[in-house]
């Protein structure tokens, strides 16, 4: 169990419909010990890999966006929810649904933040349904960047949206994935590391009791 499980497992909330509650430290109240974790490992993970920017979409992302970006040593850009009287000129746009929030919304980065010669990370908090994912993989394209590389905190692994992303052929790194919680049970079963870098069905899992 590595520490991002650890810390679910201390301190998340499972609720009924899928939830798994994680504002004590990762998308509400922020613990940036943990942050710096997180980018030391997916520096770690994609090491190698030619980066110059990292892109994430607010909220929840920008936070640890921007604590993961001292590893990397490169700038953060955060697609926008809704444009702002402080956005001029061209921008990408795209369509993105939250799983959490049960909306739609238009999400924004101005084109003089992205180009061809970018090679892009993708940081955010949750993937669930990938709709999000989806959008800024959309704007990435549209700039005709590189996509190097998505991180993700936490995959709901039994909602389709990592093996969607994993099936179009990109490099993605959760550093807990969640294969089901049981909220009567107070139980999230996490899918091991080994499954972590292929993404592969089969491994084994093992279940930890957090608060339901």
């Amino acid at each position: 169990m590595n520490f991002l499980e650890k810390r679910i497992q201390k301190d998340g909330i499972v609720k009924e419909g899928n939830v798994l509650k994680v504002d004590t430290f990762l998308n509400h109240q922020m613990d940036i010990g943990l942050f710096r974790q997180m980018g030391e490992e997916w520096k770690r993970r994609f090491e190698g890999t030619y980066i110059n920017k990292i892109l994430t979409i607010e909220a929840s992302g920008i936070g640890i966006a921007c604590i993961a970006s001292e590893y990397f040593d490169v700038p953060v850009v955060f697609a926008k929810k809704s444009k702002s009287i402080n956005i001029d000129g061209s921008m990408y746009m795209a369509e993105v649904e939250s799983f959490t929030h049960k909306c739609k919304n238009q999400v924004i980065v101005s084109k003089k933040f992205l180009g061809p010669d970018d090679h892009v990370l993708i940081i955010d908090d949750f993937l669930a349904n990938g709709c999000a994912l989806q959008g800024m993989i959309s704007i990435v394209s549209q700039a005709g960047a590189t996509l190097a590389g998505i991180g993700i905190a936490i995959e709901k692994g039994f909602q389709p949206g990592g093996r969607t992303i994993r099936n179009l052929g990109y490099h993605l790194e959760s550093l807990a994935i969640v294969d089901s919680m049981d909220a009567a049970a107070g139980t999230v079963t996490f899918r091991t590391q080994a499954e972590n870098t292929t993404g592969e069905a089969g491994a084994a899992a093992y279940t930890g009791h957090v608060r339901g």
